[in-house]
């Protein structure tokens, strides 16, 4: 539930603190005094998205922050790892240069975030939404929404994208002669080339590195040879001398026992410089090469640098490619073989969707029989006795007999007065029609959906007399579940509120400010009586506005007294 909301310079609002109640709260005013602005910045700090022009002219920025009840709204705090007491704290801030940011109990959010938890708090009904009744397209989605089996719908849907899978990988086979018969050819002279050069992996380091060996070796060979030399070649070399050096400390030690340590340091020299002068001449010898050698280092890498300017690839993955290459020539070989299985596994496929099509079927089929039900009843209360309302399938003939959603076209028809015959919705409804035909709906559709606040923005389009006394009952009823708001501009709405706020507009120096106000009683018996009159208020119009709160508050006491 949304408990408060503050609004700071948002369009012509400077700074506005409306505390909301459960039950019905609805907000009233002169056309163009906010109150349209209250509900956009509802759904700012919901997520929705913001542009500069949102901002009060002249602040720097806009700020919303809005205060909601936690249940509810559990899994997704720990999901996203944020800490909330006894209440949600949503803000949103936008820039005087359209920027925006989001917070939740003070945790930055991005505005995808925000919607995954506008989508647990509130279900805006907006002006819009009459006219989506209209799309056929989204019947389905209403019909879904209300009672089919999601355990059907998720088999449908996984056996769909099998039959898919499949279908892709077939037509991927399918492709004529001449190309078949280019790709192949093309595959060939790639593997043919890779395969004659012998690609290994790591080679391409380690001939660079011999080749720059090699283009060293005379100086590697004389710095060698000198090492060598004084390790181990000439008559005083140091091998010798270290050797000499230990025999006769070793003989010293005898007569000394603490020079043991001394001998046995030199014995290790002395290894340890034979190990070094026999891993330099094993070196020396590894430079004794070919004459021939380095140039085909050279020609070898020159080579690799071609494939691989050429192929756009490094050593490793031309190995890989060379793979892919094999792989798919094998494919196209034996396309027709594979082609033939796919063809039984798509059949298979097709069959397999058509049964659980058919079983989705029955399953919506028994829903419609349901909403077709509820919606008739709720209409029947808000005035449209005669309306009949039906859930139309329509199977779908173009092979192969279904789709993404299952294998009927599904829409709703109605028909709003007796005697007439069953028609599509965007054919038959008025505006008004329109207007409680979606109430019907979000009121059959709140007894499942767990949202805690529905928000109705002139839900009264199109409607009045008593039909629009029908409306505010209806959404008094809602209320009793859910906490409801509802911008009005009928008296009949109106006097069913638990909570009114009125919406003004004025001029002071020179600027526009829109405030929001709660209404005691006489002030809901005032603003009643200029709903009924205009600025005209009169003795009549006010005895009016007193006798609509009185039918209302009998009315609620009725239902009071059933429950």
């Amino acid at each position: 539930m949304l408990n408060e909301l503050h609004i700071e310079n948002i369009a012509v609002i400077e700074r506005a603190d409306i505390s909301f109640s459960r039950g019905l709260n609805i907000l009233t005013g002169e056309t163009g005094a906010g109150k349209s602005i209250v509900i956009d910045s509802i759904g700012a700090v919901l997520g929705e998205r913001v542009s500069r022009e949102l901002v009060r002219r002249g602040a720097e920025k806009g700020l919303v922050t809005a205060a909601f009840d936690v249940d509810g709204c559990e899994d997704w705090l720990r999901e996203n790892e944020i800490d909330a007491e006894d209440e949600l704290i949503i803000q949103r801030r936008i820039t005087a240069d359209g920027k925006s940011g989001c917070r939740v109990c003070g945790n930055p959010v991005s505005a995808s975030q925000l919607k995954e938890l506008a989508a647990l708090l509130v279900d805006i009904h907006g002006q819009n939404d009459g006219r989506q009744l209209m799309d056929e397209r989204r019947h389905r989605e209403y019909l879904d929404r209300f009672g089919t089996d999601p355990d059907a719908l998720e088999r449908y849907r996984v056996c769909y994208q099998d039959y898919r899978e499949i279908k892709k990988e077939l037509s991927s086979l399918e492709m004529d002669e001449i190309e078949k018969e280019r790709l192949s050819d093309s595959l060939r002279y790639q593997i043919e080339e890779l395969e004659r050069a012998g690609l290994k992996a790591g080679e391409y380091d380690s001939v660079c590195a011999r080749r720059d060996l090699l283009r060293n070796a005379e100086k590697l060979s004389e710095s060698l040879d000198s090492a060598i030399a004084m390790l181990s070649g000439e008559e005083d070399n140091a091998l010798s001398l270290t050797q000499n050096a230990a025999w006769y400390v070793g003989k010293a030690a005898a007569y000394a026992p603490e020079l043991e340590n001394a001998a046995e340091t030199l014995n290790s020299a002395a290894f340890s410089l034979s190990d070094a002068a026999e891993s330099l001449r094993d070196f020396r010898e590894s430079l004794d090469f070919s004459p021939g050698e380095y140039d085909s280092l050279e020609t070898r890498i020159a080579l690799l640098n071609k494939l691989q300017r050429k192929y756009g690839r490094d050593e490793d993955a031309l190995i890989a490619y060379l793979d892919e290459c094999r792989e798919k020539l094998d494919n196209i070989q034996y396309a027709d073989e594979r082609s033939e299985k796919l063809k039984k596994q798509l059949a298979a496929a097709e069959e397999q969707c058509r049964q659980e099509a058919a079983k989705l079927s029955s399953v919506r089929r028994k829903a419609a029989k349901l909403l077709e039900e509820r919606i008739s009843g709720e209409l029947r209360e808000l005035n449209m006795p005669s309306v009949r309302f039906k859930v139309d399938f329509t199977p779908i003939e173009a092979a192969p007999c279904f789709d993404a959603h299952g294998s009927d076209e599904i829409r709703f028809i109605m028909s709003a007065n007796a005697g007439e015959e069953l028609g599509r919705i965007s054919r038959i409804a008025s505006g008004g029609e329109l207007s409680r035909i979606m109430l019907a709906m979000k009121n059959v559709f709140a007894e499942k959906d767990p949202v805690a606040t529905m928000i109705f923005d002139e839900i009264d389009t199109g409607v009045s007399g008593i039909a629009a006394q029908r409306v505010g009952e209806k959404l008094y009823s809602v209320s009793l579940g859910k906490q409801v708001m509802c911008v009005t501009h009928l008296p009949q709405i109106a006097a069913m509120a638990d909570q009114h706020y009125l919406i003004r507009k004025e001029e002071r120096d020179g600027r526009t400010y829109t405030d929001v106000l709660p209404l005691d009683r006489e002030g809901r018996r005032r603003e009643l009586a200029r709903l009924y009159g205009g600025d005209n208020i009169t003795e009549t119009t006010l005895k009016s506005a007193e006798e609509q709160m009185e039918a209302c508050e009998r009315f609620k006491a009725g239902l009071s007294d059933k429950a």
